[in-house]
């Protein structure tokens, strides 16, 4: 019964509603709202701030959240576990993506594990590397794809070298040439790439000591290249993401080596079901030559 409350007080903080919450469980909202109050009184302390705008984790929830979810990933382990044993792969995978893997690869490795796994649960989350970073510390996802390794707890496999390249417009003096020096950045409005965590272009010009030109900093890379597009500016895009391009945008590789890494990370432990995600991953990834693959197979 107490994993069944473990689920629900996950659920009621992620959707912070008691009715999405017994929506999403297929339960009556006096079912969740008995569920939370019999927690409460068994732990001795409030676990939910109950407000107009809804529902929130009071600090002390907050920190028997995070020791439930690692009760609920033991469970979720042993099941998956059983069912390997007796030749069955099922449970689920819960994976945070950043959006170019998400629009990129995705689609076609969920389809292989469809075809392959059927017993397979695939949850994608996207976000951005900080935020995917959190939601492996809290226990919330299973694996993400992060640019960096990030605490010791999780292992860190590298995946592929993503080009990083100038975007420039027509109206750019940059537009015609084969290559860029880096030093030409300092001479154009620059469209800064903006998101929490490690920013690979920020990164990169600190190697380099190059100070830009900021005139906006963006989160979405359609809204930057609606940007270069429109002549406000340069900026730079990892090759991922660029497909489509307007036909008055170019780009344009570095003179020096830019890129940045895409790798897993995992906790050491994984289940077999996040077993099989990373091994249907490698194996795509082994098939697409136009991938700059680090590992070429092995993890």
């Amino acid at each position: 019964m107490s994993l069944i409350k473990y689920e629900i007080l996950q659920t009621v903080a992620e959707v912070q509603s008691f009715t999405k919450a017994a929506q999403q469980l297929g339960l009556t909202q006096s079912a969740i709202s008995h569920a939370i109050s019999s927690l409460e009184k068994e732990f001795g302390f409030p676990l939910i701030h109950r407000s107009r705008t809804g529902v929130k984790l009071t600090t002390d929830g907050q920190t028997m959240l995070l020791a439930m979810r690692k009760v609920l990933q033991a469970e979720e382990l042993l099941q998956q576990q059983a069912a390997h044993i007796t030749g069955v792969t099922k449970g689920t995978v819960r994976i945070g993506l950043i959006s170019s893997i998400s629009t990129k690869w995705m689609p076609s490795i969920i389809r292989v594990m469809e075809q392959r796994y059927p017993g397979i649960k695939i949850e994608l989350r996207e976000g951005d590397y900080y935020e995917i970073e959190q939601w492996l510390v809290s226990g919330e996802i299973d694996c993400g794809f992060l640019n960096r390794a990030s605490f010791k707890q999780f292992r860190y496999i590298p995946l592929i070298k993503d080009p990083l390249m100038c975007i420039v417009s027509s109206n750019s003096p940059l537009y015609e040439q084969k290559l860029i020096d880096l030093k030409e950045i300092e001479n154009e409005h620059f469209i800064m790439p903006s998101y929490k965590g490690t920013n690979d272009v920020i990164a990169m010009f600190e190697k380099h000591t190059i100070k830009p030109n900021i005139r906006f900093e963006l989160f979405d890379e359609s809204g930057i290249i609606s940007m270069v597009e429109h002549h406000l500016g340069v900026s730079i895009l990892p090759k991922l993401v660029l497909t489509g391009l307007p036909s008055n945008v170019r780009a344009i590789p570095f003179k020096q080596e830019t890129f940045r890494i895409i790798g897993l990370s995992t906790t050491y432990n994984i289940s077999p079901a996040t077993e099989k995600f990373m091994e249907v991953l490698m194996e795509w990834l082994e098939g697409n030559n136009g991938i700059d693959y680090l590992l070429k197979g092995a993890y």
